[in-house]
Formats: structure tokens, C-alpha cells, sequence
């Protein structure tokens, strides 16, 4: 039995999602993060179930590309139920959508989710008549403390087929005279051409108008009849928005909560590294002296280090990062940072809700990519995946704090993602020469403020953590492998040689190559290999602290990873992707040549 969670960005989908079948998706609090469809397996009355999470979608007849992915689903696919969540805080608006799948002949249950948060309103929704009216069982959730459950699982029993709404008397009345042998569709977009003309006959210039009109009024009247609205409470959360979205006031609490993201990372990074680092190199120099020598003996023994490294280096400063990034997230700062820096994303050419990718960028550039899909114009698109790649992701983090931060200092990191910044501006600015800007403005929703939970936050940690373990810590591993077996076979030179065009006017050891080729497939690798390639844990003693700048700077900016190269050819295509990589590698070259002046000047 498949069941379809559909409803607006925003309405707990996601949530509801990780409530039924465990953690198996991100759900961060801004639309535009679920762009693909997520399926996981659950019991709902001792019954197996698929559960399908499609993307948010204010409409069947949107033509946000992220939204039709969830239209297409619900038309082409097998769903035997849909489950559609409704935020019971927003309910007029949220039922224009419920009255859109009613027309679908798909049996249905309405999730009125976010109860808690209806309540807070003043809101209290009769479910029962709400039930008489839509034909179809209503429940009331909690998804983020798994509050409605049982009773949603015993309303999947009773879903039934809605009978499809009936409008004012003049659209049914027209509706009937339009039909031939094929059935009149229920959505505008599907009008057919013939039947267009005929509704600009009548007056109706564009026919999704009429039924939109239709469907807010009929919803604003079913919300009458089962609501009942008091007085909404203003407490804290209402204030503290009047301080954290404040045109002066936001801006400075939104410096301050990067820097202490930041700060936080490198100092909870480093103590973890300080407490990891000393044993597990104590391990490797044990192993190594009891394998031997040899060719196969070198190998594993580099297969063991990369191993460790992954330990010692890379998970002190992913953990912090993504523990504090998910505590944004469930917080539900986010969207509220989204807000304040709309201004500035239309003042360097870019449309508002390019945010929302470059926000996602400072976690993974590949679900950074994907997240532009919720823009409409190809344009938009295309520059804001060309941004976004340059945005410094965890696996550059640990590059940033595992050697600036380590070896020149918590205040030389946060100065790199300060020039980061600057570069993306003045990338965003000639883009937007290169390609003028034509998109709307942003309407973006703000969610409530949300206690954390330590179940989802530690999950959601987990599920960025995840993505190291799996793929990147068995990329370390094998590139580990290989980098030794090439050393102890007398290779390296072959590989350093192959990277000297870059290396040589970075004023990079040679040996610095080949840790930025493996780079290519993981960014973290270009750091992890560094100490492997030259020889010693002790990078100071084998990189300047210009060195050390001009490496991390190259790494920033140069190739973006493997798979965000192949996200950025499925979304972009291979041609524009082959500018974004040499338009990459180019200002990668020219920033570091740049660091290693201002170092040269400044040591």
C-alpha cells in the first residue's frame, strides 16, 4: 500500500515523514529543501505501508519545477492514498490545495497538522464537521512530538474517495455547458486549447484565474463554518521576530549567530582533534612497524592512516558544524536569515530565493544545486548553481578549520569566509551584467519557532555525518591506499608532475599535487592526503604559513567534487557545466596567486 504525503512548503511534511518511518530526510524549516521524491517503509496498524514525501506544492497547476515533480508523481504513479498535511495554523489557505486533490478521485485523508501552533493562533478547528464537509477522515498531529499518530493510522483504514467540490452556481453552470466528450479537466492547466478560447469567450481571459478564485472563496467559507477565532496571544516568539528581523538589530544578531557557528566549530573542533589526534597516531606508527616495509605493506599501512585521519581530522569539525547548522535549522532561524539578506540578493541581480541554495551551500553543494530548482526562470537557476558552488561546504570547512584555523588561527578562518563572501558578491554582480535579471520577488514562508528536539537534531546530524562515513570515508581510504602504493612504486613524482601547472605558480611544494587531483573527489581529501603526501603530521614544518593560505584558498574556489559535478550536469547540462568548471578553476588560480602576494607582503 503506497501512500503520498502531499501539501504546502512548510506544512510539517517532512516531519510527519521522519515521524512514521524514522530519519530518512532532512527536514529543514524553509521551502525548497525536499526537491525529490523521498519513499521509506513503515507499520501503520500493523499493516506495511510505502510512504512517499513529495516536494511542497502550493498548486497542481504550479510550475515550479520542484512542484511538478510532485504533480507528475500524483497523475503517473501508483498512490493508493494521499495524506494530505494541512497546517491547521494557516487552514484558509492551506485548504485551497485540499480542495484541488479532491478532484483527483484518489482516496484521501487530511492531516491537520501544526495543532499546537493553531492553538497558539486562537484557532480552534472543529474536525468533525471539517470531516462532514471534505467527505474525508481529518486527524489532528503534532508531527514534531509524534503527537496523532495511532489516530492517523486508523484514519488510513477509513480514506475514502472525496466527491470533488461544487463551486458558484455560474462555474459548475459553465462547466456543464463546456463539456463534450472528454470530461472538462479539473485544473486550468490541463484546459485544453479549444476550451480555453472558449472560456475567453465568456470573458475569462486566463482560466486558472477563475478556478483559483473559486477555490479561496469556497475554502475561506468551509473555514468559517468550522473555526472559531480568538484573540491571538503576542508573546515572546512575536517579539523576539520584531528584534531578530529588525532592519538594524537582525543584521548585527545575524553577524554575531555566524560568528559564533564559526568560532564554535574551530574551538569544538580543535579540543575534540587535541583529545583524537595523539592515539590514533600512536596506532599508525604501531601498525606501520609491524606490517614492514614493502610495497603491500606501505599501501595498507597509508589505507590505515587514511582511515584514522577520517577520525582525527575530519569528524572533530563536521560534528560541531552540522550539530549547529541542525540547531538553526529546528530552530527556525533560517528562513529568517533568508529574509534579511533578500534585499542584498536582489541588490547584486540575483532573485530572493536564491538564499535558500547558497544558505544550503555552507552544509553540501549538492543538495545546494538541486535546492534551485524551486526558482522559476532558467537564468536564476543557472546563477545561482554557479554561486552556490562557490559557497565553502563542510568538506572545505574542514580544510578551513584543519589547517588555517589549526596553524594561523581561529581569526585567519573567519577572514577566509569573509573574502569568500566578498568574491560570491562580485561574482553575483558581474553574472548579473553578463545575464540581466528578470525574476519576481521573494515570498518566502517563516515558520514558527521550534524547541529542538534532541531525537531530530542529533538525527538530522547524523544524516550529514552519514554522507562522510559512506562515501567519503571509503574515498579517503582507497585514496589513502593509493597514494601509498604510488610512493612506495616511485609514481608520485608522475601524479605531482601532472599538477604542476598549478602548483608551480601557487608556490606549492610539488608534493602538493596530488592531494589536490584526490581533491577532486572529495574536497576533505586535498587536507586529509596533505600530511601523507609530504610526509609528516607536522605541517608547519613542511608548508609556510603562506603555504598554508594559498593551499586553502586553491581548495575553496578550484573543481567542485565529483558528485556535485554531476548534479550540476543534470541540472545545468555538460555544456554550461564545462564553463562553471573552468570559470572556477580560473578565479581559483587567480585568488590563490593573490593570497600568496598578500601573504609574501604581510610575512
Amino acid at each position: 500500500m503506497r501512500l503520498a504525503l502531499v501539501g504546502q512548503p512548510n506544512s510539517g511534511k517532512s516531519t510527519l515523514f521522519n515521524a512514521l518511518v524514522g530519519l530518512r530526510a532532512v527536514a529543514a524549516n524553509f521551502p525548497g529543501t525536499t526537491v525529490e521524491v523521498l519513499r521509506g517503509r513503515a507499520a501503520l496498524a500493523g499493516k506495511p505501508v510505502e510512504i512517499v514525501d513529495l516536494p511542497g506544492i502550493y498548486s497542481l497547476a504550479a510550475q515550479d519545477p520542484a512542484e511538478r515533480v510532485a504533480r507528475d508523481f500524483l497523475l503517473s504513479e501508483k498512490v493508493d492514498v494521499i495524506l494530505n498535511v494541512v497546517d491547521a495554523s494557516v487552514l484558509p489557505r492551506s485548504l485551497t490545495l485540499t480542495l484541488e486533490l479532491m478532484e483527483l478521485g484518489i482516496p484521501m485523508v487530511v492531516v491537520l497538522n501544526m495543532a499546537d501552533e493553531a492553538e497558539h493562533k486562537g484557532i480552534r478547528i472543529d474536525s468533525e464537521k471539517l470531516e462532514g464537509i471534505l467527505g474525508v477522515p481529518v486527524v489532528f498531529t503534532v508531527a514534531s512530538r509524534g503527537v496523532g499518530l495511532r489516530e492517523l493510522a486508523a484514519a488510513v483504514a477509513r480514506a475514502r474517495v472525496p466527491t470533488p467540490p461544487r463551486y458558484s452556481e455560474a462555474v459548475e453552470a459553465l462547466r456543464a455547458a463546456l463539456k463534450g466528450p472528454d470530461p472538462l479537466p479539473a485544473q486550468p492547466a490541463w484546459v485544453p486549447p479549444p476550451v480555453r478560447e472558449a472560456l475567453r469567450a465568456r470573458g475569462y481571459e486566463d482560466p486558472a484565474e477563475l478556478w483559483a478564485d473559486e477555490r479561496f472563496a469556497l475554502a475561506a467559507r468551509i473555514f468559517r463554518e468550522v473555526a472559531q477565532v480568538a484573540h491571538a496571544r503576542v508573546g515572546l516568539r512575536e517579539r523576539l521576530d520584531d528584534l531578530l528581523m529588525h532592519p538594524f538589530f537582525g543584521y548585527a544578531f545575524l553577524a554575531l549567530t555566524l560568528f559564533l557557528l564559526f568560532f564554535l566549530t574551530f574551538r569544538v573542533g580543535a579540543a575534540l582533534e587535541g583529545l583524537l589526534l595523539p592515539p590514533l597516531e600512536g596506532l599508525s606508527a604501531r601498525a606501520g612497524a609491524a606490517l614492514g616495509e614493502g610495497v603491500a605493506a606501505q599501501a595498507l599501512t597509508g589505507a590505515l592512516e587514511g582511515l584514522l585521519a577520517g577520525i582525527g581530522i575530519a569528524l572533530p569539525y563536521l560534528l560541531p558544524f552540522f550539530l549547529l547548522l541542525a540547531l538553526l535549522e529546528d530552530v527556525g532561524y533560517l528562513p529568517r536569515a533568508g529574509f534579511l539578506l533578500d534585499g542584498l540578493m536582489h541588490r547584486l541581480g540575483l532573485h530572493g530565493k536564491s538564499v535558500i541554495p547558497l544558505l544550503l551551500g555552507y552544509g553540501c553543494s549538492v543538495p545546494a544545486v538541486l535546492a534551485t530548482r524551486i526558482l522559476e526562470d532558467e537564468r536564476d537557476r543557472f546563477v545561482s548553481a554557479v554561486l552556490a558552488v562557490l559557497i565553502p561546504c563542510a568538506a572545505r570547512t574542514v580544510v578551513v578549520f584543519g589547517l588555517v584555523g589549526r596553524f594561523l588561527g581561529p581569526a585567519a578562518a573567519l577572514l577566509l569566509y569573509l573574502g569568500n563572501l566578498g568574491v560570491v558578491a562580485l561574482a553575483a554582480t558581474l553574472l548579473a551584467r553578463l545575464f540581466p535579471a528578470t525574476g519576481p520577488g521573494l515570498i518566502l514562508e517563516i515558520p514558527p519557532y521550534r524547541l529542538p528536539t534532541p531525537r531530530t537534531t542529533l538525527g538530522k546530524t547524523w544524516l550529514r555525518l552519514r554522507e562522510f562515513v559512506k562515501v567519503a570515508w571509503p574515498l579517503l581510504v582507497a585514496s589513502s591506499f593509493v597514494l601509498s602504493l604510488f610512493q612506495a612504486l616511485g609514481l608520485a613524482p608522475y601524479l605531482n608532475a601532472a599538477a604542476r601547472a598549478v602548483t608551480w605558480p601557487l608556490g606549492l611544494p610539488p608534493e602538493a599535487g596530488t592531494p589536490l587531483l584526490f581533491g577532486i573527489l572529495r574536497k576533505e581529501l586535498a587536507l586529509l592526503l596533505l600530511a601523507q603526501a609530504l610526509g609528516t603530521e607536522d605541517l608547519p614544518a613542511a608548508l609556510s604559513s603562506g603555504q598554508m593560505l594559498v593551499f586553502t584558498v586553491f581548495t575553496i574556489f578550484y573543481l567542485p567534487c565529483v558528485a556535485t559535478l554531476a548534479v550540476l550536469g543534470k541540472e545545468l547540462g555538460w555544456r554550461r557545466t564545462g564553463l562553471v568548471l573552468l570559470a572556477t578553476t580560473g578565479l581559483a588560480l587567480l585568488l590563490g596567486l593573490g593570497a600568496r602576494l598578500v601573504a609574501a607582503a604581510a610575512l
